[in-house]
């Protein structure tokens, strides 16, 4: 049923009335918190008196015609008719009205509207709605609920009863195969339960165990089998033990053995624990039965609520099982059965009152089609071997092709993804970016620049202005391979601004010269690292220059501006003996040829990997006209002071950009190479001073038991999971796990290798599922 109403009676009877009545109404298939709506019932004592009255008629009734040949038998032993002395078919139509119509007026009482209209407004009349009375008044239990007006205006609605107190059955095993039926037909005299067996043998799917009036022992050995029941079945005589508090119920086994199910008690929990989950009482007078059996918390009981004629029981029976296992929920395979027992209350009067559904609202309703197909014998350990088989083929197949390059594209494409989805991270407060725009550029006189971004009397005034407020280094990243212009007073500048760190190209074709006058300490270069795709993911921190490079440097410009920011506080690098660079107490291991997704990797010099720092710009950035302009100069002692100032051009028509990991999205989006040198340079820092990861890959041994350990995880969900829906959703929620985990590697530093696993997750799984099929085709 998609839809769920708990009814809760609470303490309440007909004679004091309920006065707390709580409906709760949720939807099996989502997970909200369920709505709730708060009423209450007035007394109605004369519920009882008209109930009883109809009781004992209907037992006169059927105590009268049990003798007659047209008429089947009761499926009971004892009937008691105590205060009747007269009888009429009519009184007793009439009676039934009554019932009916006084029922109808209680729930049509005020102090019940807001449940009862709340309920009428909330759904169609095409929806399947279970409804779920809860109460353990044995009188309240009794009602005809099925007859109140709710049930007319919503066909597809079903009532149900439970106790106040459930759990939910731990531990139950998943069902496989058949159904599996255990069938009991009990003591069959002046009934036939031959008919009830018919039923079971022609069911499809199912697998039944009939016991035809077997002994105490040999039922309760059978209830103990170690496979487990799906349902257990009942026909024969019955009858409650106590009808004032319907505490138990006894079943006649043959003619001369009877029991309660509290003598089945232990027998019982075992089999609920085993998969239990339907017990269907085909005989008279079952509420004590269901009484019993929801002590022991089973999911789902079908019970008749008074003595049963031998046909109309048949008849249910066969329209029940006949609905419910074409694939009919549980629910509305009791209301359509129940409503076909009308053409029969012509002879057998108020037969469609008599089917009666007992539910533990802590369990899903049982579904026949919810059975998955049948499994070989042991496919399980059959399977396993081949499986592990099979995922060690597939990863060494995935670690071969990954070995020859054949997954660098979609790794590093993975790798960006990840890159892109790290929270932001706030500007490093160390830095300053002074830019060059194009606006700048047109600003200067053009025979002063020749030809560069920026003129030497611009970085002169540029240098005066930096130079008063202290900034800890000043680092230019600009090519100029000509002599300083002697009435520019560039060179007085620059002597007088000792942390000036100048870059040249170390290039191939002989570099770049370096700006005159700029010693070898405060010289560096500024080549980035290229990937074949254009990104740059890499940082080189030393290399040593070509003996014909004009660019005589092997420090990087990013790794000179933070060596020097980091001596001001007394923090120097060092190499410890396998020759790993180390600032401070912070080693930077050198990245392999093959480290993370790359494959035979250019690892000219020393190179770690690149992690940008999650912001754009990742520091305070002015413009070049802003300060020259004295726009700045309120605020400049605290942009300059104490910090590194980058100095470079992002004006476009230099050409000086580049694709980075946050440009895949959009290929137009690259970031200047001064800002991209601010990104290292904010690394170096930040993982020195403040403990920032930096990316790092797994050994290649690492590497290879990560790919091969979420391969056999593809291979192990064939052997847990049995349908190939569950083989599907636990894949995906692998993958999102697998995800998952990368992605919380990568903020800790770690790139994984995500690409290899999920290939080798999705790979064995299928293959492990093909096999599987073959293997049930084969052997069932």
């Amino acid at each position: 049923m998609s839809h769920l109403v708990v009814l809760n009676l609470g303490i309440g009877d007909v004679h004091s009335g309920c006065p707390n009545v709580i409906a709760q109404v949720s939807n099996r298939a989502e997970n909200h918190y369920p709505m709730q709506y708060i009423g209450s019932l007035p007394p109605a004592p004369e519920l009882e008196q008209l109930y009883r009255r109809w009781q004992l008629l209907y037992r006169e009734f059927y105590r009268e015609r049990g003798g007659q040949p047209q008429w089947s038998a009761p499926r009971a032993i004892t009937i008691s008719t105590s205060g009747v002395t007269h009888f009429s078919e009519v009184e007793f139509s009439d009676l039934a009205q009554q019932l009916r119509r006084r029922l109808n007026q209680w729930l049509n009482a005020e102090s019940f509207h807001a449940i009862d209209r709340k309920l009428s407004r909330l759904f169609d009349p095409t929806d399947a709605i279970q409804v779920i009375i809860q109460t353990n008044d044995p009188l309240l239990r009794r009602l005809p609920w099925h007859l109140w007006n709710f049930f007319e205006d919503f066909p597809q609605a079903e009532v149900t009863l439970s106790v106040a107190t459930y759990e939910r059955v731990p531990d139950r095993p998943q069902a496989t195969g058949s159904m599996r039926i255990l069938a009991v037909l009990g003591n069959s005299e002046q009934i036939d339960v031959q008919s009830d067996r018919q039923v079971l043998e022609a069911l499809p799917n199912a697998t039944p165990l009939v016991l035809t009036q077997p002994s105490y022992q040999e039922l309760h050995e059978h209830l103990w089998d170690q496979r487990g029941w799906d349902i257990l079945f009942f026909a024969g005589h019955s009858q409650t033990e106590d009808l004032d508090t319907s505490e138990t119920g006894r079943i006649y086994l043959n003619s001369h053995q009877s029991l309660t199910l509290d003598q089945l008690r232990h027998a019982l929990k075992r089999a609920i624990r085993q998969g239990l989950k339907l017990a269907i009482f085909n005989s008279c007078d079952g509420l004590g039965l269901a009484q019993a059996l929801a002590d022991l918390q089973i999911p789902q009981v079908i019970v008749m609520r008074e003595l049963v004629p031998d046909l109309v029981a048949q008849t249910f029976f066969r329209e029940f099982l006949t609905q419910f296992a074409s694939g009919c929920s549980l629910h509305a395979a009791v209301r359509e059965a129940r409503e076909k027992l009308e053409k029969l209350e012509g002879d057998y009067p108020c037969a469609t009152w008599l089917p009666l559904i007992c539910q533990n609202p802590a369990e899903p309703p049982m579904d026949w089609r919810t059975l998955p197909a049948p499994v070989a014998p042991h496919s399980a350990q059959k399977l396993r071997w081949p499986m592990l088989l099979t995922s060690l083929l597939v990863a060494v197949g995935i670690i071969g092709v990954r070995y020859l390059g054949g997954l660098q594209a979609l790794e590093l494409t993975a790798f960006d993804q990840l890159m892109r989805l790290r929270p932001a991270e706030p500007p490093d407060s160390r830095l300053l970016l002074v830019t060059i725009t194009d606006q700048d550029v047109q600003q200067q006189d053009a025979q002063e620049r020749r030809g560069a971004s920026l003129s030497d009397q611009s970085l002169a005034q540029l240098l005066e202005k930096l130079r008063p407020h202290q900034p800890r280094v000043v680092g230019l990243d600009l090519y100029r391979d000509f002599p300083i212009d002697p009435a520019s007073g560039l060179e007085a500048q620059l002597q007088q601004v000792p942390q000036f760190v100048a870059v040249c190209e170390v290039g191939e074709g002989g570099g770049t010269k370096p700006l005159a006058g700029i010693p070898n300490e405060r010289l560096s270069f500024s080549d980035l690292p290229i990937d074949p795709d254009g990104v740059v993911r890499r940082q080189i921190l030393g290399m040593a220059a070509a003996p014909t490079s004009f660019c005589v440097t092997d420090t990087a410009f990013s790794f000179r501006l933070a060596q020097r920011y980091l001596a001001a506080q007394g923090i120097q690098t060092t190499r410890d003996a396998t020759g790993t660079v180390q600032i401070g107490e912070t080693r930077f291991p050198q990245l392999r040829p093959d480290s993370g997704g790359y494959h035979q990797l250019d690892a000219l010099g020393y190179q770690v990997m690149l992690n940008y720092r999650a912001v754009h710009p990742p520091a305070d950035q002015v413009t070049l006209g802003e300060i020259l302009s004295g726009a700045l100069d309120p605020q400049l002692a605290d942009l300059v002071r104490d910090r590194i100032v980058l100095i470079g051009t992002v004006a476009p028509s230099f050409k000086d950009y580049f694709l980075t990991p946050y440009s895949q999205a959009d290929p137009m989006q690259k970031l200047p190479g001064v800002v991209i040198q601010a990104h290292m340079t904010s690394q170096l820092l930040s993982t020195v001073l403040n403990q920032r990861p930096l990316l790092q890959s797994l050994p290649n041994w690492a590497e290879i038991v990560w790919i091969w350990s979420w391969t056999t995880l593809g291979g192990a969900l064939v052997l847990v999971c049995r349908s190939p829906l569950s083989i599907g959703l636990a894949g995906v929620g692998a993958i999102l796990l697998l995800g998952g985990i990368s992605y919380g590697g990568l903020l800790q530093g770690w790139w994984l290798p995500l690409i290899p696993a999920a290939i080798g997750l999705v790979i064995s799984s299928s293959a492990g599922a093909a096999h599987r099929l073959i293997y049930l085709i084969t052997y069932t």
